[in-house]
């Protein structure tokens, strides 16, 4: 087990220096380089810019036995939020406009910290450990990109580990979620063209308007009656646009929305029956449906074998009454998903709530803040957690 005390100031150091200084997605470049200095005084062998502004570092395990090398991967997301910083720190964003209001800086600490750890014990690792710094998953999902990139490969991942802060559970506790995690995104246009005319006279034309309304009306039953009861998908129409003045019928309209689902085959069935509807429908009343879907992230599904492993461990370092399990999924997306679907995988939440100082602000608001005693926490869990399933 790791030696805490001496790497906790440490990490909040680093965590720190990050949260100073946030970047965007896609422009972590500052951020990158921060990384890389890390690596290069810790003499841990990296490869930069992948995805443009990410990271692969590696652990090489000098114990190996067996006929098989395990490969044990740990990944965290470096970018920064679109929000000035309104948090009661010394420390805030330096840089208008952007801000850690997501914990990204403190999952970078954390696998920074386990990088460290791992690498002091290189002598005595029965396997290899990758760690990934992905850029993007605020915006463009650089997980797709850096596996694309080939960052599983050479040598093949067999586990990936990743973690979120959390201030909706205490510091000193994790939660834990079994299979489906998180869902799938998918982002909705639907255009439905009618034919101009007078708002005096709409016999003479086609109206999208009265189209549109029966098509959302139409589209709301999807998840009610086409989805079962024990599964799960939301979908929500956001925005609306169509016409310039009361008194005349437009061409058309213009709706968006969001599509969430759990696995694939039920994102593959609503995206089938949405497409069907936006064609029918219109017919119906003399008018045309056009349907685009821009696919986002992929459901976040874990591995009960990953869970597991996490749990032992959990169990012992912070003891069972610690552990909570969650039943139910979130509807929200995380990109770690891709690495989910490539490899064996867990994604879990850690404590960072602390009533005392503040630390309660849900993330992605301006005055989030952690409880900084989580990263000390984060890379022990981390650190005993690569220990474990490399000895599988």
């Amino acid at each position: 087990m790791c030696d805490m005390e001496n790497i906790s100031e440490e990490l909040i150091n680093i965590r720190r220096e990050f949260h100073k200084d946030p970047e965007l997605g896609g422009y972590e470049f500052k951020t990158m380089d921060r990384i890389c200095s890390y690596l290069d005084s810790w003499g841990i062998e990296y490869k930069k810019g992948i995805a443009q502004t990410g990271v692969c570092a590696i652990v090489r395990g000098k114990n190996r036995s067996g006929e098989k090398n395990i490969c044990v991967g740990v990944r965290a997301d470096i970018d920064a939020l679109p929000l000035k910083e309104e948090a009661d720190v010394d420390f805030k964003s330096l840089n208008d406009g952007a801000m850690h209001a997501c914990g990204h800086d403190a999952h970078t600490a954390i696998a920074l910290g386990t990088a460290k750890v791992i690498k002091s014990m290189e002598d005595t690792l029965k396997g290899d450990v990758k760690f990934f710094f992905q850029p993007a998953e605020e915006t463009t999902g650089g997980a797709e990109r850096m596996i694309s990139e080939g960052v599983l490969k050479n040598p093949d991942v067999d586990y990936v580990l990743g973690l979120h802060v959390d201030t909706g559970i205490n510091t000193g506790t994790v939660k834990l979620k079994y299979g489906k995690m998180m869902a799938s995104s998918d982002e909705i246009t639907i255009r439905v063209s009618g034919k101009s005319t007078h708002g005096a006279h709409p016999d003479k034309g086609v109206d999208p308007l009265v189209i549109a309304a029966n098509l959302i009306m139409s589209l709301q039953s999807l998840v009610s009656r086409n989805i079962s009861p024990l599964n799960q998908a939301v979908f929500t129409l956001g925005t609306i646009h169509g016409g310039t003045r009361g008194n005349i019928i437009p061409d058309e309209v213009e709706m968006t929305g969001i599509l969430r689902t759990l696995d694939p085959e039920t994102r593959s069935f609503m995206k089938k029956r949405i497409g069907e509807m936006v064609e029918n429908v219109p017919k119906a009343y003399g008018g045309e449906g056009k349907l685009f879907i821009r696919e986002s992230y992929m459901a976040l599904i874990n591995s009960d074998e990953a869970v597991d492993s996490v749990r032992s461990v959990a169990e012992k370092i912070l003891g069972e009454n610690n552990i909570l399990i969650s039943h139910e999924p979130d509807m929200g997306t995380e990109d770690f998903s891709y690495f989910a679907a490539n490899v064996k995988s867990c994604f879990f939440n850690l404590g960072c709530r602390n009533e005392e100082i503040g630390a309660v602000y849900p993330i992605h608001s301006n005055r989030f803040k952690i409880d900084e005693n989580c990263l000390a926490t984060g890379v022990q869990l981390q650190v005993e957690n690569v220990l474990k399933l490399l000895e599988s």
